[in-house]
């Protein structure tokens, strides 16, 4: 059903998607902070109806990133405050977000009065992502979804609206906005961090890792990026830090161990242990931490050792970035 005061946008039917405007969205008066033609400082501002703004990020692909932002953000909403969260999903190439919340199939985003977008809900947490605007197979058929061929240009710009042409008030505009956003960041140091970080102000960076040696020397070069461009490091999530043996809970470190992490210099936030419920969640668009203590039988003892890890990182990140 439309919601008043709003109309229902659908990427592959836009007319025009050009450098300027490459999501199509309605003209609005400039809301993003310009890039300097002629070189000088880019004045940072916050996102509209946004409190606090915390990146998840990896100089390395395949760790788990976009899990432990999803069920970060649950944490983030079940603290004792119930703080209002959000998810963005910046990874433009390869969004995984509207799989991981369960969206994969969900309408094309609606558009307020003003002609930003309406982040899509589920399981109470609003969310916006590229995997949402563009064309998608019906849930019954075997094709793949449509890429993205995009140069850099294009990518830039197309942040820039995912940043700031999106309405994260409740109601479509009628309620508050959110307390805190998670951005999920793509792997790597390229278009998407930088633009990031020289137009937003960013209260921190959670960065997630494995503990093999090859993925440390990744993320060593991301921390050293989101430095260059002035973002806190709130500190590191160490993701498939062991695995809990069912049989004898005995913990055994398939990937290296929690010291190969202490060079980094960072804040250990929590060393998340090897558990399969996450993965089947995840496929399933059940964030883990939201199975409580009573869920996840199978996994047992490592089920529950991991949402107590996810769950005091919450805690930690939410009194260093309120600190």
């Amino acid at each position: 059903m439309r919601r008043r005061g709003m109309t229902q946008r659908t990427f592959a039917s836009t007319a025009c998607q050009n450098h300027e405007n490459p999501l199509g969205l309605p003209f609005r008066p400039p809301s993003a902070p310009q890039m300097p033609r002629r070189g000088g400082p880019i004045q940072k501002r916050r996102i509209e109806h946004v409190k606090k703004v915390i990146v998840v990020a990896s100089g390395k692909g395949g760790v788990g990133k976009s899990t432990i932002a999803v069920n970060l953000a649950f944490s983030l909403a079940m603290l004792s405050h119930r703080p209002r969260v959000g998810i963005l999903d910046l990874d433009i190439f390869g969004p995984s977000i509207p799989t991981l919340m369960g969206l994969q199939h969900s309408d094309d985003p609606h558009l307020t009065s003003a002609g930003a977008l309406v982040p899509i809900i589920n399981h109470g947490i609003p969310t916006m992502s590229m995997g949402y605007l563009v064309p998608r197979p019906p849930s019954n058929s075997t094709e793949f979804e449509g890429a993205i061929v995009w140069r850099g240009l294009m990518v830039q710009k197309a942040v820039q609206q995912l940043l700031f042409d999106v309405d994260w008030r409740d109601a479509g505009g009628a309620g508050p906005g959110v307390d805190v956003l998670i951005i999920d960041m793509p792997p790597g140091t390229g278009d998407v961090p930088l633009t990031l970080g020289q137009l937003v102000v960013v209260d921190g960076a959670v960065i997630v890792s494995t503990p093999q040696d090859v993925a440390l020397t990744d993320v060593r070069r991301g921390i050293s990026m989101f430095k260059k461009i002035s973002v806190p490091i709130t500190g590191l999530i160490l993701n498939q830090a062991s695995f809990l043996c069912p049989s004898c809970n005995t913990a055994h470190d398939l990937f290296g161990t929690s010291t190969n992490a202490s060079h980094l210099g960072i804040p250990l936030l929590a060393q998340l242990p090897l558990v399969g419920g996450v993965s089947w969640g995840g496929d399933r668009g059940i964030p883990y931490v939201l199975e409580g203590k009573n869920g996840g039988e199978k996994d047992a003892r490592a089920g529950e050792m991991w949402r107590d890890e996810m769950n005091k990182a919450a805690s930690k990140i939410w009194g260093l970035v309120h600190s």
